[in-house]
């Protein structure tokens, strides 16, 4: 399983500059946003954590559609399915999604304070809105690895991934900005939104590679 882990984070870093593409469109996303509501630096301040969230999920879909597509040009996914049992293959799901989500999604994490200064966001506010991402955007690509498992064997299968996984992630999105802005105002709670953010995670760790795996072997029989 380290190898396993090994071995995808180098192609998540190496296919398509899955990392530093991300973070590309992450810094455009966020760039764009002043020209869309002017130079109200407080209204900038206000909606940085939610303009954050957003621009990490959508950077987070990227690169998706590469999860299990080089295993598929090489053979070694049929493999994979047809050598491992349920659980096996479930638990191989789960490693190539922290693999994914270490070499692509929480490159955005650590980009997201130096953007964060971008929007006129507090210190505290900026601490926040990283914490939720660091717990969240694991959840995004469990869903994601459902969806790439879905679409693994069409040819175009990224926009397919992107309009079915971008529904499902709008529960991580809501609990993530509820828990940002708990932290700077006070009458919004904090801990509640962020415990069940990290609920929510840990539950799709479990149900995500599952139904990744499912979808697998239905599309190799």
């Amino acid at each position: 399983m380290l190898a396993l882990f090994l071995r995808d984070l180098r192609l998540s870093m190496r296919v398509g500059g899955g990392a530093l593409t991300g973070i590309i469109f992450f810094l455009a996303v966020i760039a764009t946003i002043p020209f869309g509501v002017g130079p109200d630096l407080n209204l900038l301040s206000r909606i940085g954590p939610a303009i954050l969230w957003i621009g990490a999920l959508l950077a987070s879909l990227l690169g998706l559609d590469r999860l299990f597509q080089a295993d598929r040009e090489d053979g070694s996914l049929d493999l994979l399915v047809l050598e491992a049992d349920r659980h096996m293959l479930a638990l191989t799901v789960l490693v190539k999604c922290l693999a994914h989500w270490t070499g692509s999604v929480l490159p955005l994490v650590i980009a997201a304070p130096l953007l964060g200064l971008f929007m006129n966001m507090e210190p505290l506010a900026i601490a926040a809105t990283a914490l939720t991402l660091l717990a969240g955007t694991p959840a995004i690509t469990f869903i994601g690895a459902a969806g790439a498992a879905v679409t693994v064997a069409l040819p175009r299968g990224g926009l397919l991934i992107s309009i079915l996984v971008l529904p499902l992630t709008i529960p991580a999105l809501i609990f993530g900005v509820s828990a940002s802005y708990g932290a700077t105002q006070n009458p919004a709670p904090f801990l509640q939104p962020f415990l069940i953010l990290v609920a929510l995670t840990l539950f799709l760790a479990v149900i995500g590679p599952l139904a990744a795996a499912l979808a697998l072997r239905r599309s190799a029989d």
